[in-house]
C-alpha cells in the first residue's frame, strides 16, 4: 500500500489515543468551553499530545495541525491533520460515537488517514491509490442510486450550514429510505463501507475531514463541499455513492449557483 509506513504509524496512535481517552472516560471528564462554544477537555489535550509527540520523532520533517492548537509549519510538504477526539460532545455524554481522526496532506491534497472508534470497535484506513480499509476487510461504497433505497446521515439539523437549504431541507430528507445521524466519523465509515450512502456536514473543520476524505474516496464515493470543491477547508462537505450525487446537489443548488 503506499504510505504504508505512515499508515501503520498512524492505525498505531489512533488506537492508542482512543484507550487513552477511554482511560480518561473511566475517570470522569468535565468540559471547557472555548472560544468558538465547542467542548474540551483534559482528554482532548491528552491524545492531541501523544499523537504529536509520536509524529514528531517518526516524521520530523512534517507539519501538524491540530483542532487543540497544535501548529507546526512542514519543511517538506507534507502536514498531519488531527482530530484527538472528534465527538467531544458525544465523548462528554457517554455517547459511543466519538473518534480519533489521523489524515496526511500532501503538496494540498489529503493522501492517506486512519480513523478509529473506540466504542463501535471500527478502525478505518486509505491511502490514495491503496484502496479504503474497515477492520481489515476492504471497504466500497454501495451501488445504490435512488434515494428511496438511500440511508442518509446527516450531522445536525441544528448548524449555522444548513440555514441556506431550509426552505428546500424537509421534502429533499422525505425521499430517503432511512435517515440517521451519528456524530460525522460514523455516519462517513458507514457510507464508506456500504451501509449508509449519503453524509452531510453542515459546519465543520479541515482536521472533522482529512482522514474521512480520503477513506471515503478510496472506497469508491465522492467528496465535495456544498460549493462542490474537492476539499476539506470548505468549512462544510457532502459525500455519498457515485449514483447519488445529482440528488446530493440538486439540494445544494442555491448554494452551487451562487
Amino acid at each position: 500500500m503506499p504510505f504504508e509506513h505512515e499508515i501503520e504509524v498512524a492505525k498505531e496512535l489512533a488506537q492508542e489515543a482512543g484507550a487513552l481517552a477511554l482511560d480518561y472516560q473511566r475517570r470522569g471528564v468535565t468540559a471547557e468551553t472555548k472560544a468558538d462554544e465547542s467542548p474540551v477537555t483534559a482528554a482532548d489535550r491528552a491524545c492531541e499530545k501523544l499523537i504529536l509527540d509520536r509524529l514528531a520523532r517518526e516524521f520530523p520533517d512534517d507539519g501538524v495541525i491540530g483542532e487543540e492548537g497544535a501548529n507546526r509549519e512542514s519543511r517538506n510538504g507534507r502536514k498531519w491533520i488531527i482530530d484527538p477526539i472528534d465527538g467531544t460532545r458525544d465523548f462528554v455524554r457517554g455517547i459511543p460515537l466519538w473518534a480519533v481522526l489521523i489524515g496526511l496532506e500532501q503538496h494540498g491534497e489529503v493522501v492517506a488517514g486512519a480513523a478509529h472508534c473506540p466504542r463501535q470497535g471500527l478502525l478505518g484506513w486509505a491511502a490514495k491509490g491503496g484502496g479504503a480499509w474497515v477492520n481489515g476487510a476492504p471497504a466500497r461504497v454501495s451501488k445504490i442510486t435512488q434515494p428511496n433505497q438511500a440511508v442518509l446521515s446527516f450531522n445536525g439539523f441544528n448548524k449555522a450550514g444548513v440555514s441556506a437549504l431550509a426552505d428546500r431541507l424537509l421534502p429533499w430528507v422525505g425521499k430517503f429510505w432511512a435517515v440517521r445521524g451519528l456524530g460525522g466519523a460514523v455516519d462517513a465509515m458507514l457510507v464508506a463501507q456500504g451501509q449508509a450512502d449519503v453524509w452531510i456536514e453542515p459546519s465543520a473543520q479541515p482536521w472533522d475531514f482529512a482522514a474521512l476524505k480520503i477513506l471515503i474516496e478510496e472506497a469508491g464515493g465522492q467528496f465535495a463541499s456544498f460549493a462542490g470543491k474537492n476539499t476539506i477547508y470548505g468549512g462544510n462537505a457532502y459525500a455519498c455513492t457515485p449514483g447519488l450525487e445529482p440528488y446530493v446537489r440538486h439540494l445544494l443548488t442555491p448554494i452551487l449557483e451562487a
